[in-house]
């Protein structure tokens, strides 16, 4: 009833996990790794209790082997909520209120908004439920502007007491689950991509360097110049400006930040990567609303791109 983990199997389903990444890389979006995740630590974590809001096949949260909740199956771990993102969340807060029960469900990031007066009283009131939250950028391409989120990370984190993890690569996704599972006095958000993102870890790491909140994921050669910072989708275009910049003589590091709230050790009050680049950074990302074309396309479009970081990067250096 006080959803007490077996600290030993998480940690061994999680190593278990890590240890066949490292083995065979994967070059998946983080909604799959997550579903991989998921059936691993389901597993062991018998009082976790799945859903989705009608989005079940997109958003990967019902791992094989679960059986659907029902009226003629009370035995069933795996919730269909329907189109209804608040009732759900809602649900999940006295599902964790009850105790005995870890709630998770699925919908997409561009529907936070409805459901966000019940993760707030989630933060408010300090329970354990699990968000994951698919298609987290402009990066799911053809699916248009209007499914798009562009404010919605911001306005959660915004929240107090809500953790928001954005993972950039398959060992993230695991690691970040991990966090979210062990996070017992407040709710937790996983921002996955729709598209696929090429494995950033390589070799196997038994510590869970996401629990930093941020970290070196490529080191500088030497005294860096310049730090490149970048959440879930955008650390692979940070690593490959990193690439262009040493072409170009400039020292640089790459920092993966898969959640803010955990890197500043503070309330989540302040908003974005302005309170890390400060000043006398430079912003490469979104201004305004997104547009339908393929993901790629995209970013370019929005001059969301490794040349683009790397030419401001040398700017701020006082470079042509």
């Amino acid at each position: 009833m006080r959803a007490d983990l077996p600290s030993d199997q998480i940690a061994a389903a999680v190593r278990s996990l890590k240890e066949k990444l490292a083995a065979e890389p994967k070059e998946i979006a983080t909604r799959s790794a997550s579903e991989g995740a998921l059936e691993a630590l389901a597993a062991v974590a018998p009082e976790m209790i799945g859903g989705s809001a009608d989005l079940t096949g997109s958003n990967n949260t019902k791992p094989n082997g679960m059986s659907v909740f029902s009226a003629a199956d009370y035995g069933g771990r795996f919730i269909h909520y329907g189109v209804r993102e608040h009732a759900m969340a809602a649900a999940m807060n006295g599902m964790a209120l009850h105790g005995g029960v870890i709630p998770y469900s699925g919908k997409f990031l561009i529907f936070a908004d409805y459901c966000r007066p019940a993760i707030r009283l989630a933060a408010l009131m300090g329970e354990r439920v699990i968000h994951v939250m698919t298609h987290d950028s402009i990066g799911l391409g053809e699916d248009g502007p209007t499914h798009q989120p562009i404010e919605h990370l911001a306005a959660l984190r915004a929240i107090p007491n809500l953790h928001i993890f954005r993972p950039c690569d398959a060992v993230e996704t695991v690691e970040c689950w991990q966090l979210a599972l062990e996070n017992s006095s407040g709710p937790s958000v996983l921002a996955l991509t729709r598209q696929n993102l090429p494995q950033l870890r390589h070799g196997f790491d038994a510590t869970n360097r996401c629990a930093d909140g941020g970290y070196e994921i490529v080191p500088a050669q030497g005294s860096a110049q310049v730090s490149l910072f970048a959440t879930g989708s955008e650390v692979v275009i940070a690593i490959a400006a990193h690439k262009i910049l040493r072409e170009r003589g400039v020292t640089a590091r790459v920092v993966s930040l898969p959640c803010f709230e955990l890197f500043r050790a503070l309330p989540a009050i302040r908003q974005g990567l302005d309170e890390i680049i400060d000043t006398d950074g430079a912003f490469i990302g979104m201004t305004g609303f997104g547009a339908s074309a393929p993901y790629k396309e995209l970013y370019r479009h929005f001059g969301i791109t490794a040349e683009n970081v790397a030419k401001a990067a040398v700017h701020r250096l006082g470079r042509i």
